[in-house]
């Protein structure tokens, strides 16, 4: 069962990043990732793997430690459920993004390579997104 929550996590997550990356100007798109709820399918894989172990990663959590952190991920449940956070995570902050570039009137053709970034690396995505939303936002005032 851990195996299949892991490789459903990002399936799960793959239309809406179809639709961010692919039709940002589609009629529907906005209408789908209006919904804060879009995380939900791969947090469904996160709930799934943590639940069982819930006392355990719990107690990691209260008291964080290199060690104890670096055991618990390296299970199969600990990987697949910091991998379905990470997709779920990654998913909600390209909602955001996708909102704040239409806001502020961002091409897609920006964007969408910003919103593929930030699929394979979020973070690197995310201030990227940033840097251009700032000259943006500088560049209309």
């Amino acid at each position: 069962m851990t195996q299949a929550l892991f490789t459903w996590a990002f399936p799960l997550a793959t239309p809406f990043w179809a639709v961010l990356i692919l039709a940002p100007k589609w009629r529907w798109t906005p209408r789908i990732m209006a919904s804060p709820w879009v995380p939900l399918l791969p947090l469904a894989c996160y709930f799934a793997l943590v639940l069982p172990h819930f006392g355990e990663w719990g107690r990691a959590m209260l008291r964080p430690d290199l060690g104890v952190l670096q055991t618990l991920l390296a299970t199969p449940w600990g990987a697949g459920l910091v991998w379905a956070h990470l997709i779920a995570f990654d998913l909600f902050i390209a909602r955001w993004m996708y909102f704040e570039a239409r806001e502020h009137g961002l091409s897609p053709w920006i964007v969408s390579p910003i919103l593929v970034l930030t699929i394979f690396l979020s973070p690197f995505g995310l201030v990227v997104f940033l840097v251009v939303r700032s000259v943006r936002i500088r560049s209309l005032a």
